[in-house]
């Protein structure tokens, strides 16, 4: 059952990793076939898409960034928040609420008042919509951090940095479901996990 877990989790690591196009990288506009095809897994796409629906590749490939972005989010605010840093005061001065009165949980998402919710709804909705689209299916909205991404001054970066970032992308995303599972399995939030030496379900 272990073996068969594991192997499911590596195959979907990769999906939607498309064929090698043999296209070399140049500065800012890398060619998205080139994008995922890391080894030892390679290409994987079990229903054949890529060849079925080709013209459905671009939003895929664009809906697995994006969630992979989320899920690393996800994972950076597990770490913090299991390690107890929160932010001073209170999330709900009206209700008495603090931040470090949040358990650092899944379950923690369920004590947030509805009015805080709905406020991570809208910002998250303004972003989606309006500052960083989703119709734009190549992700790059122009963000520069100096040398760490000059793309146009050192044009290798750029398949190597958005390679790093669609792995590192489905390394969170299975990531965070198993963080999810292995709450829901054991009853002990991360934290709590790794405190008593109980870091498996199984």
């Amino acid at each position: 059952m272990k073996l068969a877990v594991a192997a499911l989790l590596v195959a979907s690591a990769a999906a939607f990793a498309p064929a090698q196009s043999g296209r070399s990288a140049t500065s800012v506009n890398v060619n998205e076939l080139e994008l995922g095809v890391t080894e030892p897994l390679g290409v994987f796409d079990p229903l054949g898409w890529l060849d079925s629906e080709p013209e459905a590749f671009e939003r895929r490939r664009a809906v697995e960034r994006k969630h992979g972005r989320i899920a690393m989010m996800a994972m950076l605010g597990t770490f913090v928040h299991n390690n107890n840093w929160v932010f001073d005061g209170y999330i709900s001065p009206s209700q008495g609420i603090k931040f470090s009165d949040i358990d650092t949980g899944i379950g923690g998402l369920f004590q947030v008042p509805a009015q805080g919710l709905a406020q991570i709804l809208v910002v998250a909705g303004l972003i989606e919509l309006a500052w960083w689209p989703a119709s734009q299916l190549d992700g790059d909205y122009g963000v520069r951090l100096g040398k760490i991404n000059n793309w146009d001054q050192e044009p290798a970066k750029e398949l190597r940095q958005k390679n790093a970032e669609l792995n590192n992308g489905r390394a969170a995303m299975m990531g965070i479901i198993g963080n999810f599972a292995s709450e829901a399995v054991t009853g002990q939030t991360m934290y709590e996990q790794y405190a008593t030496g109980h870091v498996t379900p199984f």
